[in-house]
């Protein structure tokens, strides 16, 4: 189900097609495991196009993980005005209590940084990067506000650069103010971060993941490396600090992705002897893609997904193709954009109903700048896979006329639509 096995750069590719074509030509299966599987393959089982092998328990027979969600809002009513929240008190009272029985910790959090921007109370402006179109996060360690797509960087302003008003704040929380945090609350407690920024340093992740297998680490705070595929049979405890960070994004796996992330994360905890606990924070507890995660309810999450998904005529039901057209100059990525999305208008049937397949756009992609260059989408949608694939291939034969400076993306079934 991972979104890392999908090359979404250069020469685009899926390895789990890969891998089914390579089977298919040497004669041999292949075995697609998950305990979150994609919906398109979860589909495709059910129409008996492959076969599904359930595994029902756990190694040993163990339990699965009690599972507890926080209502952030509810919580932070009940403190005072000001105060930030980033540990609620049941989580810190359920580390208290697994430090206490000599338990470990797992503490998730899919934004690395100390903040994810500087903000002006005065005149509402942040610190935003000069190549791309995001806000920039404050790191404390290196004292600097980095881009984490292009790694743009500049020391923090002493006043806001849009009014000069010297009062600014920081806000969001990354790993790096977590685990200050942590170490506020727990000063006692031996503590590592493992995200992007400290898996730089040469031997760090694989230290800390020795430590934390030999008992030597007691809280382990970090993002996505540490969610998915790793069985330390000390961590009693997983708390996820905020589990709507992804939920939101204009992608329409969003929710997919935020219950596999949770899901996975989940299932760190409780891996050997002992009973494994796991605290969600969240303002959306009673949001479908994470409600179903306290039961490890897959099935039921698949249920109210695969019903959204028929409606709207997207994967696994419609098939999609997004067109990325970038320039250095937006006018020319406008106006490049424009002229594909007219040619690709002109090759559809004449009278067939737009869901079997349409052109939606141009409009600026949901990051409108990267690295300096002006983004337009495409995407191109519809039932009908074969006309999609047809359009799909007129678009990237007609990129590679398109003028000096612009540059056309085309990917087939992409997995992220950012």
């Amino acid at each position: 189900h991972d979104s890392a096995y999908k090359n979404e750069e250069g020469f685009r590719y899926h390895a789990r097609r890969l891998a089914e074509r390579r089977a298919a030509e040497a004669g041999c299966p292949v075995v697609l495991g998950s305990a979150t599987p994609a919906l398109e393959t979860r589909h495709r089982a059910d129409r008996g196009e492959i076969t599904r092998l359930v595994l029902p328990r756990r190694v040993g027979g163990r339990p699965l993980p009690a599972v507890d969600l926080v209502d952030l809002g509810a919580e932070r009513r009940r403190m005072a005005r000001g105060r930030k929240l980033i540990l609620s008190r049941p989580l810190r009272q359920a580390m208290e209590r697994t430090l206490a029985e000599g338990g470990q910790t797992i503490l998730f959090l899919n934004r690395r940084g100390f903040s994810t921007q500087i903000f002006c109370f005065e005149c509402g402006f942040a610190e935003r990067c000069t190549e791309c179109d995001v806000a920039l996060v404050y790191h404390a360690a290196e004292h600097a506000l980095r881009c984490h797509y292009c790694d743009y960087r500049k020391p923090p302003p002493e006043r806001c650069g849009g009014c000069g008003h010297p009062d600014t704040a920081l806000l969001g929380t990354g790993t790096e103010r977590l685990e200050e945090e942590v170490r506020g609350w727990f000063p006692d407690a031996r503590t590592a971060r493992m995200d992007r920024d400290t898996a730089a340093r040469r031997g760090h992740v694989e230290s800390v993941l020795a430590a934390l297998r030999a008992g030597e680490l007691d809280i382990v705070i970090g993002t996505q490396m540490i969610a998915k595929g790793h069985d330390f049979p000390g961590v009693r405890l997983v708390g996820v600090v905020a589990a709507d960070i992804g939920l939101h994004m204009p992608d329409f796996r969003a929710a997919e992705r935020t219950f596999q992330l949770l899901t996975q994360v989940a299932g760190r905890a409780g891996r050997a002897g002992d009973l494994g606990r796991v605290v969600i924070q969240t303002f959306v507890p009673d949001h479908y893609a994470i409600r179903p995660v306290r039961q490890h309810d897959y099935e039921a999450f698949y249920a109210e997904e695969i019903a959204y998904r028929a409606n709207l005529g997207y994967p696994p039901f419609g098939r999609l193709s997004q067109v990325i057209v970038s320039a250095e100059d937006e006018e020319a990525a406008v106006k490049a954009a424009d002229a594909l999305a007219g040619s690709a208008r002109s090759r559809l049937t004449p009278g067939e109903p737009a869901e079997r397949c349409e052109v939606l756009g141009p409009v600026p992609a949901p990051f409108a700048r990267l690295r300096g260059r002006y983004r337009q989408q495409l995407v191109v949608k519809g039932l009908d896979s074969a006309a999609v694939a047809r359009i799909s291939r007129h678009l990237a034969e007609a990129g590679r006329s398109a003028p000096r400076g612009v540059q056309v993306a085309v990917d087939v079934d992409p997995v992220n639509m950012l």
